[in-house]
């Protein structure tokens, strides 16, 4: 059978045949994907014409294009799908893309061409192309000598391997972490669906009986808010935060211990005190030291708050707090206090309706955006589902994939990611994806989300919206190809729309009434807002200052014990605070161990968040739902990917610099 990765896809916008795509395919497509762009790079570098933009920059912006087309199913499968297939392939196949990139990165004859571009008369995007490669290039270690680049060869590839083996550890544990119950007595405070849904993830696991309670990637589960039983909700947590670090082929620590010794020899090596001076770098960031010190103002005030929500939970509890009872009695005291029962609120957040009614819905009002479903057009898994989004020309402006519901072979948490990505240079529009994990119901059973679930659609989607409204020239500055600090910005921003009256109102009705959400109760959402800052903020500083403190090691200082250089870290941050654990714990940060995209920069969601608050503000300041107001935000921002600095951008779009006053009003910091 033909490799349906060697030749471009026949589908509409390029989206991958699936259903013609085995797993044999992608070593294969790899393979000849690499040797087809090194021999692209090898006419770039031995053209005996002098360097120029069309023959050096923009030959190389268009070369490996049968590289990416298998790398980017590839790497949707291995975090979407990741069968026992795809995992063997990831082991094998991560480490040869790793020093692909270095065979790029560190050769110097091409480094040497970009740097001998003439780039007087280049628009300015082209210009910014030629100098954002030389960065990658000095960053990556193109400067070393022979000694360095094959030191760094070995790290990466060691790096990669430790990566890839953390992640599946991550998603072997979450899977076996899962809580069987066998009395259903000790359900109690579970809805029907969720009961539904629990003794259906039973029978798929392979359990005779019972209901399997079925976890997500951060500390806190959804299900501790619900069951009345506290042993339950223990036995819960425990093995929540366990994850990892207790022996076995799950554990990780081992894995945390070599990365971090690697990354900060790494960072050594390339001429940094540490990993976090390296990976701040390339931010709108100044320095490590500013994201400690910003994070170091924000941490008292949100550890009081925490402090005060304690003492009214404990009030209401009549007995001493443990950190699974937490979120039990949070949404107890948002139902008594401000008449918030979230459990009542998922009939109204259908999916279904959620995503025509909400998320479209306000993506039509802003940018007059268009969503027609295609049953026709197939993705990786059947829950997969694809809709072909239009502009508000009629013209057809690429895919966008929904991947909703958790399974074995999905990793926790939500993302976005492209399957193609949009250039002018390429004529490629774009593919992206947005995934969830959200417990899959019963047969016949509609789909009821949390708050929280509801949210989190409308914040992926705002990735997704980075990525389909991009209009740049080069690939390299696409979508979100942007700094890990300001990624998460546009879709921060885009959860504002979640409980904006026009929204919400056209979406939350409830699934078998039709009747819509009582104006009481999205009062009492809004009046609620600030109830559960000071945990919400508290615990993601947690994490956020973990993580710096990781990769703030020198090379060749040795952390001692995994778990007690964690508890020393939170407790020298300020946030060692019991009932309130980190987001994430070493066990299970896959944001900065698995693949080390967020690696040294997960305080970037805050940093973000400076410049969404901000952007709220303007937008109620000017009219909010509107086509203005969206195409102003499009064009200025969305469109542009990386394409010119960012804050460049946001100051395009706000008249200024952020204002950090709507942040510190929003997390009640003031």
């Amino acid at each position: 059978m033909t490799n349906p990765l060697l030749a471009p896809s026949p589908l509409p916008y390029g989206l991958p045949p699936f259903a013609e795509i085995s797993d044999s395919h992608y070593a294969e497509a790899v393979a000849a994907g690499i040797a087809e762009q090194l021999a692209e790079i090898a006419a770039i570098t031995e053209n005996a014409e002098s360097p120029t933009f069309e023959n050096t920059a923009v030959a190389l912006e268009r070369s490996g294009k049968t590289l990416l087309r298998a790398v980017e199913s590839f790497t949707t499968l291995v975090s979407s799908h990741g069968t026992e297939s795809i995992r063997a392939l990831e082991t094998d196949i991560m480490p040869k893309l790793s020093a692909h990139d270095d065979a790029i990165l560190l050769n110097r004859a091409l480094r040497d061409r970009f740097a001998a571009i003439d780039t007087s008369g280049l628009d300015p995007e082209s210009c910014r192309l030629v100098a954002e490669w030389l960065n990658d290039f000095r960053r990556a270690g193109a400067d070393l000598d022979d000694a360095g680049q094959s030191r760094l060869h070995e790290l990466n590839s060691e790096l990669s391997r430790l990566g890839t083996e953390y992640g599946q550890r991550v998603s072997k544990g979450i899977n076996r972490a899962a809580v069987l119950i066998t009395d259903e007595d000790e359900l109690a405070g579970m809805s029907p669906d969720g009961r539904a849904s629990a003794e259906q993830a039973a029978r798929a696991a392979g359990h005779d009986a019972g209901w399997l309670i079925t976890f997500i990637q951060p500390t806190g589960q959804p299900v501790l808010a619900v069951l009345e039983n506290r042993e339950v909700r223990r036995r819960i947590f425990e093995a929540s935060v366990a994850r990892g670090s207790s022996g076995g082929d799950t554990d990780v620590l081992g894995l945390v211990r070599d990365m971090v010794r690697l990354r900060a020899e790494k960072a050594e090596l390339l001429g940094y005190a540490s990993f976090a001076d390296l990976a701040v770098d390339d931010q709108t960031a100044p320095s490590a030291d500013a994201v400690r010190t910003m994070l170091g103002q924000l941490t008292p005030p949100a550890v009081r708050n925490a402090a005060a929500e304690a003492r009214v939970l404990a009030e209401t509890a009549g007995h001493d707090l443990e950190p699974w009872d937490w979120a039990f009695y949070s949404a107890k005291v948002r139902r008594e206090r401000y008449a918030v029962d979230e459990q009542a609120l998922r009939p109204y957040f259908e999916l279904d309706r959620l995503l025509r009614d909400g998320v479209f819905f306000a993506a039509g009002q802003l940018y007059g955006l268009r969503f027609e479903e295609r049953p026709d057009l197939v993705g990786y898994h059947e829950d997969v589902r694809v809709w072909e989004v239009f502009d508000a020309d009629g013209a057809g402006l690429g895919l966008f994939l929904g991947d909703y519901f958790a399974r074995p072979t999905k990793r926790g948490g939500a993302w976005m990611n492209a399957l193609v990505e949009q250039a002018r240079l390429t004529g490629d529009r774009p593919v992206v994806i947005n995934n969830l994990n959200i417990k899959k119901p019963a047969p016949g059973e509609p789909t009821l989300l949390t708050l929280d679930e509801a949210r989190t659609a409308f914040h992926e989607f705002g990735h997704a919206l980075h990525g389909l409204l991009s209009d740049v020239e080069y690939p390299k500055f696409s979508g979100t190809n942007v700094p890990r600090d300001f990624v998460e910005y546009p879709s921060q921003v885009n959860e504002m729309w979640l409980l904006w009256p026009e929204v919400i109102a056209n979406y939350a009705r409830h699934y078998e009434t039709g009747e819509p959400l009582p104006s009481s109760q999205i009062e009492a959402l809004d009046a609620a807002q600030l109830w559960g800052e000071g945990y919400a903020t508290t615990e993601y500083l947690g994490a956020a200052l973990l993580d710096l403190a990781w990769h703030r090691l020198a090379a060749g200082e040795d952390p001692g014990d995994v778990l007690e250089f964690e508890a020393r870290a939170l407790e020298g941050a300020g946030v060692a605070v019991p009932l309130v654990p980190p987001r994430y714990r070493t066990g299970y940060f896959q944001h900065i161990f698995a693949g080390g995209w967020y690696a040294a920069g997960y305080w970037s969601y805050i940093w973000s968040e400076v410049l969404d608050a901000d952007t709220v503000e303007w937008f109620k300041e000017n009219g909010g739902l509107t086509r203005s107001n969206g195409e102003t935000f499009r064009t200025e921002l969305l469109s542009r990917g990386f394409s010119r600095d960012p804050l460049d951008s946001f100051r395009a779009f706000r008249g200024r610099d952020a204002d950090v006053a709507p942040l510190l009003t929003r997390r009640g910091l003031v």
